[in-house]
């Protein structure tokens, strides 16, 4: 946990335990401990983006959804470490250092929410927010063996969030069950003022509806081309060969379905947020707020520079300099439109693919947890941990990870459950019948 505002929630804890015997209504989320990935504003508690960037940075205002979890009696207990601006897959670009998986130390939690994910894992809260631009709730609580819950996109404000990629960016739920996740979701989605692309569509009652019986059992498709993907680890693609198998006995519609755009997911994500991100940082200069170089540059050029290369660490630069150039001008058309012209075609087959399945299965991540250092020296095979997580963030639809297996290497890993747009409540009833029944 990066901060702790332990006296703050003790006597919180009390306020609310006062409240409880006075006999007052009791909000939705009383006395529900959470802890906040550091990418979300709390006011006057610090906000870092775990970056050196904005180490000194205190939040002036609360993000929507956690004036949200205040008003319903939620105790909010500390701030958790994340990669650097939510930029990765392993939670090893922090200016905290690393996070440790607490199954194993010696492996990584996940990214970037792998803080969210540890602190729901080992204990320390109830339930996390994290964000996830392209998998940052899921993978995580894959690695970590807990449920997360990404929402579709304008679901959830993104008021307060600091933005990474503003157009992929979802504020999402760690739990270590699926009906918390439910409840804080439901807490925290709905219309807001202060965020132009959240959607007006009223709030179900996610906490009732995943109850309710379903008369007759929903279409399940899966790509093939995911589960015969060569990253995929072998014992990972069996067990889930031998679920979706399991579903067709119990009586489940499953349908095998062709995906030929899967080679083009993982590009077309890093070459659109990465334009976006080169966008969003570009206002930490240093000048208004953030890290501010010690020595005297000879201009403003020089200051701007050396601000923003001590202050971001590596990961961050690295996918500035890549937004910036599939930005500049002769670069624009041949990757940045071309990547919008795909994420058209994207969506155009999601819509296609819900016409046929009322909800899709995959993998969330190729391996189950790896070891801290393994991938940091090959980019390319870091940014594939993302290939099955990303879809769901270039079409905006809600996704699941549901911790359902373990591996012979004593890790958990689970399955990805997707759903049409604005079906959470879809998502959390079927999750729920299946938790119940398989885990």
């Amino acid at each position: 946990m990066v901060h702790l505002f332990e006296e703050e929630a003790l006597a919180r804890a009390k306020e609310l335990d006062a409240q409880r015997a006075s006999g007052k209504t009791m909000g939705k989320l009383h006395g529900v401990v959470v802890t906040l990935k550091e990418v979300i504003c709390y006011k006057d508690h610090p906000v870092s983006a775990s970056s050196r960037m904005l180490e000194n940075v205190i939040a002036p205002y609360h993000a929507t959804a956690i004036q949200q979890l205040l008003s319903e009696d939620a105790i909010i207990i500390g701030t958790v470490s994340c990669d650097e601006f939510a930029m990765g897959s392993s939670n090893e670009n922090s200016c905290f250092g690393p996070v440790r998986n607490a199954l194993d130390p010696d492996r990584v939690p996940g990214g970037s929410s792998g803080g969210s994910a540890v602190a729901v894992q080992a204990g320390l809260c109830m339930v996390s927010l994290g964000s996830d631009t392209g998998g940052s709730v899921r993978q995580p609580a894959d690695f970590c063996g807990i449920v997360g819950m990404k929402p579709t996109y304008g679901r959830v404000s993104r008021h307060g969030l600091i933005a990474y990629g503003s157009s992929f960016d979802q504020i999402g739920v760690l739990s270590n069950n699926v009906e918390d996740a439910a409840k804080v979701l439901e807490v925290i989605a709905g219309k807001d003022e202060y965020d132009a692309t959240v959607s007006s569509m009223p709030v179900p009652k996610y906490d009732q509806l995943m109850h309710a019986e379903v008369p007759v059992k929903p279409r399940i498709g899966y790509f093939k081309e995911m589960l015969a993907h060569p990253a995929l680890d072998p014992e990972i693609r069996m067990k889930l060969e031998n679920f979706l198998a399991q579903l067709q006995n119990d009586g489940y519609p499953v349908v095998a379905l062709d995906f030929p755009l899967l080679e083009y997911i993982v590009p077309t994500y890093y070459v659109l947020t990465t334009a976006e991100a080169s966008s969003n940082l570009s206002r930490y200069d240093g000048i208004r707020y953030g890290y501010q170089a010690a020595s005297n540059p000879e201009d403003l050029n020089a200051f701007y520079a050396l601000n923003r290369s001590e202050g971001f660490g590596k990961e961050v630069k690295k996918r500035i300099m890549l937004g910036t150039f599939v930005l500049s001008a002769g670069y624009f058309d041949a990757y940045y439109t071309k990547a919008q012209q795909v994420r058209r075609l994207l969506l155009d087959a999601s819509n296609r693919v819900f016409n046929e399945v009322d909800f899709l299965c995959m993998p969330v991540s190729p391996t189950t947890a790896f070891k801290i250092g393994e991938k940091t020296t090959d980019p390319i095979e870091m940014y594939l941990a993302d290939i099955f997580t990303v879809y769901a963030n270039l079409v905006g639809i809600p996704a699941m990870a549901l911790p359902l297996f373990q591996h012979t290497n004593g890790l958990p890993f689970g399955l990805q459950l997707h759903g049409r747009h604005f079906d959470e409540a879809g998502l959390f009833a079927l999750a729920q019948q299946w938790m119940t029944r398989y885990c």
